[in-house]
């Protein structure tokens, strides 16, 4: 029989990564190793369904299913907390991230005096200068960002379900695959239309280091402050910067991790490894990391046309701000704070591992953070 619902597996969380951070309207967070796209994803049908893959998973609590819950609001806000978790415990890591990938803008702009020299350097020069507290600036916003996007994909994940509604088995793989990277990119763009703002105001104030050149003040006092701002300057428009790359790198991703995944599943998952935890484990990983790395440029000029908003210089779009990054800086730019997030993936999932086991303790079940 078919199970009506399933919690998600380690696999699962890892493929809904931060290291482009893409979801989907309705499997929730490919990992975390990738929170940086705004557009969604969605896990291959075969590691959904129990019954369509000989991929058996233990029953280990990361990977314990959770029963039938009808209770929305309950899943909703338990979601939001296991959100909450994973994103706070990552956070660190993740302004790194942010401030590394972006450090060239920063230095334009005069918010930053010299380069960083690695993950390391950037984490002492940031408590040194702002304190220890200042790495989770900007976590309030990304926290935020996962009730609206959970109510937009709980909202629209029916309507795209049902029109591109394509099985693997009998349409093809090629086919099942178009329709998901179709359904994915619709739904996530749907969504992003809403909560892309919330994307740029956190990317903002991540990046709103205290400025050696500018007598320590800081761009943007707070979330509203960064919509004031930005509407003031630069309109709408400016709070949307970078969302058409964001979408096509979305696609991008979803394509490259249902390839590999539906390539190596059957290769790896096999015998000995079939019902092996770590084997799993460091599938999703690998998998989801590979995938990211090689969506990461567009991580990478999105976040950096966000990041002239307010700016008097900007790029005429995404096509121009990766020909001026790559003549000016090299290919390499395109790729800075890659190593932080793909450990921010790491410590998101680890983080979520941990906070299920609790959940099985106190509730006897798990719920999905949905990695909005």
């Amino acid at each position: 029989m078919e199970e009506e619902c399933k919690a998600p597996t380690v696999i699962q969380k890892l493929a809904r990564s931060p290291l482009l951070e893409y979801r989907d309207t309705e499997s929730r967070r490919m990992p975390y190793l990738l929170s940086s796209y705004s557009c969604h994803s969605r896990l291959p049908a075969s590691m959904d369904q129990k019954r369509t893959t000989s991929f058996s998973m233990p029953q280990n609590p990361a990977f314990v299913a959770a029963p039938a819950e009808k209770n929305f609001v309950l899943d909703f806000l338990m979601g939001g907390v296991s959100a909450a978790v994973s994103k706070t415990a990552a956070a660190p890591i993740e302004r790194v991230k942010l401030l590394i990938q972006n450090q060239n803008e920063m230095i334009k702009a005069g918010r930053l005096q010299e380069p960083y020299k690695g993950i390391t350097n950037c984490f002492e020069r940031t408590i040194a200068e702002e304190g220890v507290l200042s790495l989770w600036r900007g976590n309030g916003t990304n926290v935020i960002r996962y009730f609206p996007t959970q109510a937009l994909n709980f909202a629209f994940k029916d309507h795209f379900k049902k029109l591109f509604n394509k099985k693997k088995d009998k349409d093809g793989y090629w086919v099942w695959l178009a329709g998901n990277l179709a359904s994915g990119a619709a739904a996530g763009a749907t969504s992003s239309l809403f909560v892309y703002s919330l994307d740029y105001a956190r990317t903002r104030l991540s990046t709103d280091a205290q400025a050696a050149t500018m007598g320590g003040e800081r761009q943007f006092k707070g979330l509203l402050d960064v919509y004031r701002k930005t509407l003031a300057s630069d309109g709408i428009a400016g709070l949307y910067r970078g969302f058409t790359i964001s979408c096509v790198g979305s696609v991008v991703y979803r394509g490259l991790y249902f390839g590999m995944y539906d390539s190596l599943k059957p290769v790896v998952l096999v015998g000995s490894l079939q019902d092996n935890f770590l084997a799993s484990f460091l599938l999703g990983w690998s998998i989801t990391t590979g995938a990211g790395l090689a969506a990461y440029p567009m991580d990478t000029v999105r976040r950096r046309m966000m990041m002239t908003s307010g700016e008097a210089v900007k790029y005429s779009g995404s096509i121009d701000c990766f020909a001026q990054v790559i003549k000016k800086e090299g290919v390499k730019s395109l790729f800075k704070g890659a190593g932080a997030n793909i450990l921010r993936g790491v410590a998101g999932a680890g983080a979520l591992s941990g906070y299920d086991r609790l959940q099985l303790i106190f509730f006897g079940k798990t719920y999905s953070s949905g990695g909005g």
